[in-house]
């Protein structure tokens, strides 16, 4: 397969930590503007069914999505990632830029945007499809209903609900909306702080993959390049994801083809408004991964081996 020239376009070449992406030789990074925000948009050109547009969850960057976008380009596909604000090399707090922060959800589609207006400006192989993890998942929906023309979606894990401890769900609205007007929505949320979960968590027993070898090549990522790393969210970035969520489950399913994967032993968004979207979701199925964590993209071969073919079975459909 031959690689795609990089066409002329007005965007500054960005850094791009190939050494540990591990995926298509043509991977690079651009900067690009999104409102008030520079954001870096990853690319990897390679593909002529098309071009799958990944959505990383909170906390990820783009370099993640290395072995992704080879599972991709293996299977005829283009991919581009973006670094959403605040995370990755995108621009981050200046006070402190360990803290996963946003004011509001509707920022994130200006990035969302930006990413779309630099896969048309870069020509990236037609059609788009969506790919969208976790955090992503909850931005994706949202773009799907504002209109965003795309050919299919593959979700995984997606975030439509978020996993409270039992003494916070009572009082999180208030609490997370009071932190703004009290000047404390920089704050780390409880149980939370600015170490990255990768970094200090223990291999055993994690909540993202089963599979040793991924969880060492995201651990890997974030030693060779502490800069990609990120820890908790602030309080409004919470009251931010509580609203977003409450605000998409009061709205109907897009008619997007649609696919998405769920580990059972999800740990880190809440599944219930997961079933329930799909449920209602008329071109939509819902796949559960018998025994994955949160990562199905970074779980153990079959499991990845399987998502890939699935997604990319949709895509191929709707061509």
């Amino acid at each position: 397969m031959t690689a795609r020239a990089k066409p002329a376009a007005p965007f500054p070449e960005a850094p791009f930590h190939a050494d540990v992406a591990e995926g298509p030789k043509a991977g690079h990074a651009v900067w690009t503007r999104a409102g008030s925000a520079t954001i870096r948009i990853g690319l990897w050109p390679e593909g002529e069914k098309g071009t799958v547009l990944i959505l990383p969850g909170r906390s990820e960057y783009i370099e993640k999505y290395g072995r992704a976008a080879e599972d991709l380009r293996r299977r005829g596909y283009a991919s581009l990632a973006i670094d959403f604000r605040g995370q990755g090399l995108s621009e981050r707090p200046p006070a402190d830029r360990m803290i996963g922060h946003v004011g509001h959800f509707d920022e994130y589609q200006q990035d969302w945007d930006a990413a779309l207006q630099v896969a048309e400006a870069m020509d990236l192989p037609r059609p788009f499809y969506m790919l969208a993890h976790s955090m992503g998942g909850c931005i994706g929906l949202r773009s799907l209903i504002r209109g965003t023309k795309v050919k299919a979606a593959a979700f995984t894990a997606p975030m439509w609900g978020i996993i409270l401890a039992p003494w916070m769900r009572p009082i999180a609205h208030m609490v997370t909306s009071l932190a703004g007007p009290f000047g404390q929505a920089h704050r780390y949320a409880p149980m939370t702080n600015r170490f990255s979960y990768v970094l200090t968590a223990p291999r055993a027993g994690n909540i993202l993959t089963t599979d040793p070898g991924m969880w060492d090549y995201m651990h890997r990522q974030l030693v060779a390049h502490p800069d990609l790393a990120l820890g908790g969210p602030s309080l409004g970035w919470v009251n931010a994801a509580l609203r977003e969520c409450a605000a998409l489950s009061n709205l109907p399913a897009p008619d997007t083809p649609c696919l998405t994967a769920l580990g059972t032993a999800e740990r880190v968004v809440d599944v219930a408004p997961i079933h329930l979207r799909m449920a209602g979701w008329k071109t939509g199925r819902l796949d559960l991964y018998e025994g994955a964590e949160h990562e199905v993209m970074m779980e153990t071969p079959a499991h990845r081996t399987r998502f890939f073919d699935s997604a990319t079975a949709l895509f191929d459909q709707h061509r």
